[in-house]
């Protein structure tokens, strides 16, 4: 015969107390309920092996301590980071988090978000698709506030954003190439269509231009932030016999397949080019040579999201209502290694 979990109701009898007293010593909310009486309920709830109803609860509630996590690319190591600080601090708060992977795709991505709705989960944290280009739709039922993680955009319910300041860490990484003698310096980019990525690029077009340095379209390749299309655009390159001694790269993966095309077509990285990534994922330091990469805070973008979206969310009854957006930027960091030690040409 299966046992039937034990209610509050059996608890508050056996206790001698009201359902009410015992609600509110499970809910940690007791202040004024004597340390005996306290004890008593407690011990009572541990030994019949209590749990609490959720289902129950998030009626009265109106709260499910539960988070949607919207991930473009769970493949690329860069958003498990994010996952991981994003469940750390949610777990501190006793919330679960449920994942969804929308490979990049608009209609997956929409899709998530209604059937999140529909679990009633407090609130999200997205990172939105490579193909969403403009307007909110998939969002017009959406009832719950919003964290904005890595790509920004404007959608309805958004009260925080955890971002890097993206034209500025690419001005920074072109900068480094310029310093170490490279001058001829392509770039090869992800989508285009998020801001991330128009901001990296409008960092990779001032560093050029500060340094008097003519932009030309012909030394940029858009497309997707894999290795694949990395190791397609550097090869789109030398089949164009265009004249490089340097690839930054919109992230690792792509910096990482450009490093391999070039590597079978005969070219020494960083003698004869240089490479350069972004994101510092954990391959970044493994692989031949080792990458040197802009590091993104991933695992605390996670975390600080987290944190925003859990804050708003019991700090008030109505947190989709909040006007004020919350905007946190993170720094970014340059972290050299072999892919681009340049030696007889500084």
């Amino acid at each position: 015969m299966v046992k039937m979990p034990v209610t509050i109701k059996e608890i508050a009898r056996e206790a001698e107390v009201s359902t009410a007293t015992v609600s509110m010593i499970l809910n940690n909310k007791d202040k004024s309920i004597s340390e005996a009486t306290r004890n008593r309920v407690l011990e009572i709830a541990r030994n019949r092996n209590y749990v609490p109803n959720t289902m129950a609860r998030s009626l009265v509630t109106k709260q499910t301590r539960t988070i949607g996590l919207i991930m473009p690319d769970i493949v690329n190591p860069f958003f498990p980071e994010i996952a991981r600080g994003a469940e750390d601090r949610a777990s501190l708060s006793r919330y679960s988090i449920i994942y969804c992977n929308t490979d990049d795709n608009l209609s997956r991505e929409n899709t998530y978000i209604d059937i999140l709705t529909e679990k009633m989960v407090d609130g999200i944290i997205f990172t939105h698709s490579a193909d969403r280009q403009g307007g909110a739709e998939g969002f017009k039922r959406c009832r719950v506030p919003i964290i904005l993680i890595d790509r920004d955009y404007d959608l309805p319910n958004v009260i925080g954003k955890v971002l890097v300041d993206n034209t500025k860490a690419s001005y920074t990484g072109v900068n480094y190439l310029l310093d170490q003698g490279y001058r001829k310096i392509a770039y090869i980019a992800g989508s285009i269509h998020t801001r991330t990525a128009m901001d990296r690029l409008e960092g990779y077009k001032k560093a050029l231009a500060d340094r008097n340095l003519v932009y030309g379209e012909e030394y940029v390749k858009i497309g997707e932030y894999k290795s694949q299309w990395g190791s397609e655009a550097a090869k789109a390159f030398l089949d164009e016999k265009i004249d490089f001694d340097a690839i930054f790269c919109g992230n690792d993966l792509i910096a990482i397949g450009a490093v391999k095309a070039l590597k079978e077509a005969g070219y020494r990285v960083p003698e004869d080019v240089g490479v350069m990534g972004f994101d510092d994922i954990y391959m970044a330091g493994v692989v031949e040579p080792a990458l040197t990469t802009v590091k993104q805070p991933n695992y605390e973008m996670g975390y600080r999201a987290a944190e925003l979206l859990i804050n708003a969310i019991e700090k008030t009854d109505s947190p989709e209502k909040i006007e004020e957006i919350k905007t946190v930027i993170l720094d970014t960091e340059l972290t050299v290694r072999q892919s681009t030690k340049k030696g007889a040409a500084q």
